[in-house]
């Protein structure tokens, strides 16, 4: 006696091909969200986020006494120009800007808008001012340096270090970049419905072919009855309704 076949739908596979079709059929779907999400990330960047500007002010770490002929004194430089960055950003410096500046700000709100760079094995000393206001950025910038520049040499007893280029007055943002915003916003929009295609996909376990049949049925068709046109037509019709 032959024994039935059982179905194979308890081991099913992926069908790649039918997937990439399936993916391939909505393409104008999955274009059309990508645009839409494009539109929209690149309104939200030019409506709902400030933008910001940024003004550097350059500090050479140097003293007078201090030659360049030997390695020693290279070091000597390069160890000041790391306490200063991290004596820039003090308490007394950066109370002294928010007077002279007349800021209406706390010292936090200050200091999270500074950044210290050092490059490396050099005595330079990138002063980094970021804010709404591009003339304000220029102005934090320069008086955190001015200022700096004569506490640390009282705190230090060391020579004041020079500075080598004044901050200037931003044209362009620094912030958001609306370019990476709506590129970002277009492959997360696309990405988001093709999950959903390869989702409704895998859980569409519905018969369609002959293939499907014996896949989850396990059982063998021998022929197929073709449907005419009209009653496809009839069958989209009461399908509508």
């Amino acid at each position: 006696m032959e024994k039935k076949q059982k179905p194979k739908y308890e081991n099913d596979e992926i069908d790649l091909k039918a997937l990439f079709f399936a993916l391939w059929h909505r393409a104008w779907l999955i274009i059309l969200c990508g645009v839409i999400c494009a539109g929209a990330a690149g309104i939200w960047t030019k409506k709902m986020i400030t933008p910001l500007y940024k003004s550097s002010s350059v500090l050479y770490v140097l003293s007078s006494s201090t030659s360049i002929t030997s390695l020693a004194d290279i070091q000597i430089g390069t160890q000041l120009t790391t306490d200063y960055t991290i004596l820039v950003t003090s308490r007394p410096v950066i109370e002294t800007v928010i007077e002279n500046l007349e800021l209406d700000r706390s010292y936090e709100e200050v200091v999270g808008a500074l950044s210290l760079s050092n490059p490396s094995d050099s005595r330079v000393l990138y002063i980094t001012a970021t804010d709404a206001d591009p003339e304000m950025a220029k102005a934090l910038a320069d008086e955190v340096a001015l200022v700096a520049q004569k506490q640390m040499a009282d705190i230090m007893k060391t020579d004041e270090p020079s500075i080598v280029e004044w901050g200037h007055v931003a044209e362009n943002p620094s912030s958001p970049n609306t370019r990476k915003n709506i590129m970002m916003g277009a492959l997360l929009g696309m990405a988001a419905v093709c999950c959903v295609i390869i989702v409704l996909f895998l859980l569409d376990n519905t018969v369609k072919s002959s293939e499907d049949i014996e896949r989850y049925l396990g059982l063998t068709t021998l022929g197929m009855i073709p449907i005419e046109e009209g009653a496809r037509k009839e069958k989209k019709k009461r399908f509508r309704r």
